[in-house]
């Protein structure tokens, strides 16, 4: 179900001034009533999980009431979105999601609502990016080395992403085009199974998710080449960026972010967000992200990271089009 505010005639003004007014009121009310839920758009013991936890233990000090964690996968997100948009627009239930949930999702899965319009991002609350890794096998130890590879075998060595359409996906066509290369793609479903088969030598390549490949890259179980980072990431520091080797375009953030319903009142928005940022942007909370492999979110605002939704969405959208690509 899509929310729209009608603004038409004096009544609707009228309307729309005495809710304003009512809306500090009300959300005190509300917030004093009832406990708060984050609704996590992920499988139980992932990192969205990790994330919102970690962020519930500190909105339960800012707001002084308990906050509930609960993990509702499936769907690319959309069991969870639905779980929030059924739930009172009152500020008491939040989704935390990756930025994937609206970029990405769409292109990937056929919807039957529109997801930029069902949810509002209100605070960046980690991010993080993808690696190029592969195989000890591959006879690579730098991006140059893999291009270079991949051009005396055009069309037969493989990369695999965590699932097709997602950036994971977008990311190795990018470099097909941009190093003038032909590299076979491979969709699975979810990182570990990908990166199982990397390991074991039945796919040399892959864009992973910093996170999940950081032990397998310690463990020397895969070779790091390049992040998708605008800068170096704290946790691999001796690997560059795309950017640093030539290639900006395939320069992408992947953030986790608190989404609500658009239609939440101004004053319970403005609260859920300060608070958010203040229990994230502790020195505490950013050392517990590293330890997970993430960095700390940046204070954008709603705008911004609405229109970075946007941004990325229709690029994603126009190379998956270049290779006509059809959601499942």
């Amino acid at each position: 179900m899509t929310f729209i505010l009608h603004r038409r005639g004096l009544v609707a003004t009228l309307a729309a001034s005495l809710s304003a007014l009512a809306a500090p009121a009300a959300f005190a009310q509300a917030s004093a009533d009832k406990a708060a839920r984050i609704i996590v758009a992920g499988p139980p013991g992932g990192s969205l999980e990790v994330v919102s936890r970690l962020l519930a233990d500190g909105l339960q000090k800012e707001l002084g009431k308990p906050v509930i964690v609960e993990t509702k996968a499936g769907g690319g997100g959309a069991v969870a979105v639905g779980d929030l948009t059924q739930s009172p627009h009152d500020g008491n239930t939040m989704l935390v999601s990756l930025d994937a949930l609206v970029s990405e999702i769409p292109h990937v899965m056929k919807l039957r609502f529109d997801m930029a319009k069902e949810v509002k991002p209100l605070a960046e609350l980690a991010r993080g990016g993808l690696v190029m890794v592969g195989n000890p096998s591959v006879p690579a130890r730098n991006l140059k080395e893999v291009i270079a590879y991949v051009k005396t075998q055009p069309g037969k060595v493989s990369y695999a992403s965590y699932s097709a359409g997602t950036v994971s996906h977008v990311m190795g066509l990018q470099l097909n085009k941009a190093a003038g290369i032909d590299m076979a793609h491979v969709g699975y479903k979810g990182s570990p199974p990908a990166l199982v088969d990397v390991v074991g030598g039945h796919v040399p390549l892959m864009f992973a998710g910093i996170p999940n490949a950081i032990p397998l890259i310690k463990g020397g179980k895969v070779v790091p080449y390049a992040v998708s980072l605008p800068q170096r990431s704290p946790n691999l520091p001796n690997v560059p960026t795309f950017t640093e080797l030539g290639f900006p375009q395939l320069e992408a953030l992947a953030w986790v972010g608190l989404f609500i319903t658009p239609d939440v009142p101004v004053a319970a928005q403005t609260q859920l967000r300060d608070a958010a940022l203040k229990v994230m942007a502790q020195p505490a909370m950013r050392e517990r992200l590293r330890e997970f492999g993430l960095d700390a979110g940046q204070p954008r605002t709603p705008e911004e990271l609405a229109k970075a939704l946007r941004v990325d969405f229709e690029r994603n959208g126009a190379v998956l089009k270049s290779i006509d690509f059809k959601p499942e």
